[in-house]
């Protein structure tokens, strides 16, 4: 396990940047957010804004400052390999149409796609391939330093971006990059995040040794309850559902309990933004803002891609995730529609099978209760997903336990 793998500190940048929340301090960050020029001046419309929110394997913040080392021991961050790897990827889709919700879907890591100009891989890959190919390009015109680094992480995020659009048939309007640190630092400033276990956990890789039942993580503990796979009944998979659930939990810390309406912890979430977060070049996060604000009123929820065998042998990227790019792109398409929250089927759609809303349910504007995450059992594209769990108990205040 790496560091990078877990970096589910995107849900830092979805909460903020779907909900619309906090950017009345824009002005704190505007100019001190790292940038990179990775999308092309034209995007075609489908609808929806996309979001890629991704979660890399790096060592360093968003301004390529190296992290120190004893911040990486603190969150059993592991030994660097020197790769890396986007092993969170989430695509948040914001409909055009108000009256519709916004979806953050995941994409397991090991997923078996084309990686354009490198052929079927695992996506979590495709970044550390081209930034490989291109440093090494760079290299021999003379580029070294800074300008070295910036150039080749522009060309892994580019081709990151070629091949979810690929794969999912949406068309990415915008494009988000944290680390682990970063995860970290938003859990302390909104004072942690609730959780329930449907049994005690100890994992020696992601560093996780928690109880079974419901509990507030925090700083590395909740980066660990987030990391692990190892010892999970479906591994990724089951670690996606994990995700999920907290991201959904955090919305709700942040709709409801007027996190973002408190001084100090509204600045712990910019500090954590400004120093943590990578976007992309030109993105107007206050007109972003506005234009989303009627999410604020619910309507978030937290879905996977179908998929397939959860152990498909390549030839050279060991055993892989299937997945069929017809139903993704099917799957895709569908799930921003108005009544796609109310009629997504799990057995068709969503082999995984996770989802969560966050709707309004207060009748005060801006606050938000949560609907309970409901992993079930799904059809996968080769039939019955022997490895699919059924649904995890929920605790008598709402709260989802996972494995």
């Amino acid at each position: 396990m790496r560091a990078g793998r877990v970096l589910v500190a995107v849900l830092s940048a979805a909460v903020l940047l779907v909900t619309g929340y906090g950017w009345s301090t824009y002005h704190r960050i505007d100019g001190a957010l790292a940038t990179s020029d990775v999308l092309g001046a034209d995007r075609s419309p489908d609808g929806a804004t996309d979001i890629l929110l991704v979660g890399l394997d790096s060592r360093t913040d968003g301004h390529g400052n190296p992290l120190p080392q004893h911040v990486l021991d603190e969150l059993s961050a592991g030994t660097d390999t020197g790769t890396l790897n986007t092993d969170t990827l989430v695509l948040v889709r914001v409909p055009n149409d108000p009256t519709a919700v916004a979806t953050a879907i995941s994409i397991p890591r090991d997923s078996y796609v084309d990686v354009p100009g490198f052929g079927k891989h695992k996506i979590n890959s495709a970044y550390e391939r081209a930034m490989t190919d291109a440093r090494a390009s760079l290299t021999k015109r003379g580029i070294t330093g800074a300008d070295l680094a910036r150039q080749a992480s522009q060309a892994g995020r580019r081709e990151l971006i070629s091949t979810v659009e690929q794969l999912t048939g949406a068309s990415v309007d915008h494009y988000a990059e944290v680390n682990l640190v970063g995860f970290a630092e938003v859990t302390r400033a909104v004072g942690g995040v609730p959780v329930c276990l449907v049994a005690p956990v100890q994992d020696s890789y992601s560093g996780v040794d928690l109880p079974a039942g419901p509990q507030t993580l925090e700083g590395a503990q909740a980066l660990a309850f987030v990391r692990q796979r190892h010892g999970l009944p479906r591994g990724d998979l089951d670690r996606i559902v994990r995700q999920q659930a907290f991201m959904a939990s955090l919305a709700h810390e942040l709709l409801s309990a007027g996190t973002l309406a408190n001084p100090t912890a509204l600045s712990g979430l910019i500090t954590a933004v400004d120093r943590y977060i990578v976007i992309d070049q030109g993105w107007d996060l206050l007109r972003f803002a506005t234009q989303a604000q009627g999410l604020t009123g619910g309507n978030i929820q937290f879905r996977t891609i179908p998929t397939g065998r959860l152990a498909l042998p390549t030839p050279s990227d060991g055993a892989a995730v299937e997945v069929n790019p017809a139903l993704v792109r099917s799957f895709v398409a569908g799930v921003s529609s108005p009544s796609a929250a109310a009629s997504a089927d799990p057995g068709t759609a969503d082999s995984v099978g996770a989802t969560a809303d966050v709707e309004n349910a207060s009748g005060r504007t801006g606050l938000a209760a949560p609907v309970p995450t409901t992993p079930s059992a799904g059809t996968t594209p080769g039939g019955t997903d022997p490895a699919a769990t059924d649904a995890p108990p929920i605790t008598a205040g709402g709260l989802p336990c996972v494995n």
